[in-house]
Parts: C-alpha cells; structure tokens; sequence
C-alpha cells in the first residue's frame, strides 16, 4: 500500500513552512536518510529527509507552495512491487497558488485518514503512515513508543519489534474550552483600507518571521508581566581595559567588542546570583546550572536570537568567534532550531545603532532581557568628588516578574555593572 510523507514539524512550535524545493523527482528511488526537499520555516530553510525507502510516485505539493500545514501530505512513496496505479484517489498536486477548498465541499467517499494519536498528556505523536498501519495490526499503542526518527517521529523500525501491550483508558474528554478571545490589535484590515484609501501605498505581503515575531511578541507583552530596572555603567575601565587586549591578540585576528564583554557580563551575573538564572514553565521555574545567554541578531526582515551556551565557562575571544560564526549563519537563515531556542537570558544591543537607551521585550520563555544603550561622553562625579567627564552607557533590564521580584533584579543588574566596570575580574 503506497505510503504518504507528510510535511514535517522540523521544530517544536512549527505549524506550518513553505515547500521551497524538491530534491527528488517522480520515479526516484529513494532510502531512508536521503534527502526530499528544502523547507523554509518561520526561522530558516531546512533539509528534510526519508524516513522509509521506496520510490516517489507522485508530488502533491508544488515547489514555492506557502502555508503548507504540518502533516499534509506532500507526496507518495511506493514500496516494492507497487505501481503509479496502486495510488488510486490520492489528492491531485497542490500549485503553488491554489484557492483553498470550499468549505462546504460534498465530504469524500472514501473513509479519512485516522487522526494521528495523543500522549496521556496531550501531547501529539508523530508517526509514519507505514508505522502506524503496522502498529495497527499488531495492536500497538503508538503512544507508548519512543519513536527513533527525525524530532522523535515512530518509524517501522520502532514498530517491527515492538509487542503489544493493553492501551491505557483514554482521559475523560474535557469540556470544550471556549475560543479564547481574539487579542486586541487595533482596527481591522477592511476599516484601515478605507481610512487610506485616498492616499497611495504599496501592501507588502508578511513573511512566515514577521508573523511569528508580530504574533510572539504581541502575546509576551500581553500576557508576560514586565517591569524594567534602569542602571548607567562608566565604560572608561572596560574601554581602556579593551583596547589593551586588542593590541595583544591582534596577532590572531581577534577584536573584542563591548557587545563581548556584555555578553560575558551577563552570564557570570547570572551565576553570581543563581537564583535569577531561571525561566517560567506554567506551574513552576525552572533554576540552571549554567548561563545561556540569547543574543538579538538584526536580518533583512525580521530578528534571530541565537543562544551561546555555557557562556560563562567560554573565553572572551571564544565568545566573540562564536558570536561572529551564529550571527553570520543568522543572516543566512541557516541556523538549526537548537542554535535559536534555548536560554534563560537574553541581550539587544541598540547602541551600535546610536540609540541611547530603550526597552526590550522579553522574548519566552526567557525571564529577562538587557536592553544595551550607545556609550556617550557625559559628566560623572569622579572617586575623589571632582566633576568629570566620563564615557556612560544606559542599559534597561526589562524582567519576568513572575520569575524575578524586584529586589533580586536589582541584584542581577548590579552585578551586571560592577562585571562591566571591572572586566579583570571577568578574567579571574
């Protein structure tokens, strides 16, 4: 029986992506690894490859097709002995600029497809068509089976061997929730296209990253509550401090940023006072070990936030390579989903842009975001009481207070400060 592939979820939030290219053809033989196509999600463009071997009997969705929905079909893998026939009432090819389908179409002939299975939690399992038609048979409960394909997808392998066990009671279906209420966002298309109806414009058409930042950060200042915590840092110690370094690895093509030294900054911080380095998980927090600190990286459309992990165990040249390497990857969109996700902290830093300070919104699940302004000469009152002119930069720590009450922010962000205006003790 011709198998389905099914678009796949290449990270944890994915709902959809874009087919952007085909790497195979109608007639190619294809086994388990080799690579289908290239698929852009919300972040980047990803290889997906074959689960099962076989060979491709019909592409349903076009190359460039948008909005394609995680677990529609995509295309037929026939097995051995199996023909273009066998495919039977398969859907026809979706073009890349197909109207959706009448709602209120006549329902098909043939029985649908069974809905794919759910954890006890509620959770989704992900499995091949083939794989579940075997655990079919053999009465498996899909469910109870760690799949051992790409994300944790259940492939025949993990069924062939498997023996059946009695399927636990389905939890009693809840009450259907009522439809949350949609968020606030100002007037509707309709009403804005009239108020500038008058006036000439161009509508520019959003990007699968413009949807999801408008949408995740909408819902985070909603519903995460924020409160900010201002502090100014003399830059005269780290500068001098910088310059020196410089000097000393510029034998090895390394040069330093303050954005390095921010970085680092904040990772010994967050070990410093351990109990802001956590995040909100629903019920509970959780605490780390180590410091991953997410960085803002700006790209054409939109915004990465790669996480260096283990920041605070890492050198500041090893830090500023690292950062180098994911920043550029960043702007390519070839980043994977575990060089993005992650991470309890995060920095933006608007100073290399001129912007003197501003607040950041936290981006969850991270508990807390240092918004970094430009370092500008201003007059500071010296050690000895005089007036002088020093170099001050404004930074904004923008804090889950779910996470972090007011006084341990307070604590965080001067241990931010007093890292930053004695970088050798970042050395120590």
């Amino acid at each position: 029986m011709p198998t389905e592939i099914l678009m796949p979820a290449l990270s944890p939030t994915m709902e959809e992506g874009t087919l952007a290219k085909w790497l195979v053809k109608e007639g190619d033989t294809v086994s388990s690894g080799d690579l289908l196509a290239e698929i852009e999600t919300d972040k980047a463009t990803m290889e997906f490859e074959a689960v099962d071997e076989g060979v491709i009997g019909k592409i349903l969705i076009a190359a460039g097709t948008e909005g394609v929905k995680v677990n529609e079909v995509i295309a037929i893998l026939l097995e051995e002995g199996e023909s273009a026939d066998d495919i039977g009432t398969a859907p026809a090819p979706k073009a890349a600029a197909a109207a959706p389908a009448a709602e209120t179409a006549a329902p098909a002939a043939t029985a649908p497809a069974p809905a794919a299975p759910a954890k006890t939690d509620g959770t989704r399992v992900f499995a091949t068509p083939l794989a579940r038609r075997i655990a079919a048979d053999k009465g498996l409960d899909l469910s109870q089976i760690t799949g051992s394909g790409p994300h944790g997808r259940i492939v025949k392998a993990d069924v062939e061997g498997a023996t059946a066990a009695p399927k636990s009671a389905p939890p009693a279906a809840k009450a259907a929730a009522p439809a949350a209420a949609a968020m606030a966002a100002g007037p509707s298309t309709d009403v804005i296209l009239k108020t500038y109806a008058d006036r000439p414009f161009e509508e520019v058409k959003l990007d699968g990253m413009r949807k999801t930042i408008a949408a995740r950060l909408t819902e985070a200042k909603q519903s995460v509550p924020h409160f900010y915590l201002r502090r100014d840092i003399n830059l005269d110690a780290l500068l001098k401090f910088r310059s020196q370094l410089n000097k000393q690895l510029e034998g090895r093509g390394v040069k330093l940023s303050v954005n390095d030294f921010v970085i680092k900054a904040c990772a010994l911080a967050l070990q410093q006072v351990p109990e802001a380095n956590a995040v909100w998980a629903g019920d509970r927090t959780l605490k780390f070990e180590k410091s991953d600190v997410a960085v803002a990286v700006a790209i054409e459309g939109g915004l990465f936030t790669p996480v260096l992990r283990d920041a605070e165990m890492k050198s500041l040249s090893a830090l500023s390579a690292e950062m180098k390497d994911l920043a550029g990857r960043a702007r390519a969109r070839k980043l994977a989903p575990h060089e993005y996700q992650g991470g309890s902290f995060a920095v933006s830093n608007l100073g290399m842009f001129g912007i003197d300070n501003f607040d950041a919104i936290i981006n969850p699940p991270h508990s807390a975001i240092l918004a970094v302004g430009a370092g500008a000469k201003k007059p500071i009152i010296g050690a000895d009481g005089e007036l002088t002119v020093g170099t001050v930069m404004s930074v904004t720590l923008s804090v889950d207070h779910r996470v972090i009450d007011g006084a341990l922010g307070a604590n965080l962000m001067q241990a931010i400060k007093d890292n930053l205006e004695n970088p050798m003790t970042m050395l120590a």
